[in-house]
């Protein structure tokens, strides 16, 4: 629980997290689904042991979560070229 509170700081509302952990020998799988409002992201990881696959778990749902975030908020639009006018 303590690892996916830093995910806390990218989620303005509340959300759904439903995390399966598994021991597929010898690594060991930890597998999330986080549901938010109108979109479901889902994510797994293995790992040597589960404290490292819970690690690279939060890792990619924390790199996921941003990449929401930016495109909810507009914030990867920049001055490209079509917008800049080069390609007329």
């Amino acid at each position: 629980e303590t690892r996916f509170e830093r995910l806390g700081r990218r989620i303005d509302h509340d959300c759904e997290i439903r995390v399966q952990l598994a021991l597929e020998k010898p690594n060991h799988k930890a597998v999330a689904t986080v549901n938010l409002s109108g979109r479901t992201l889902h994510s797994d990881a293995t790992g040597q042991d589960m404290y490292a696959a819970i690690d690279l778990l939060v890792d990619k749902l924390d790199r996921q979560l941003v990449k929401h975030k930016e495109k909810l908020t507009g914030g990867r639009r920049g001055d490209g070229l079509a917008k800049s006018g080069a390609l007329e």
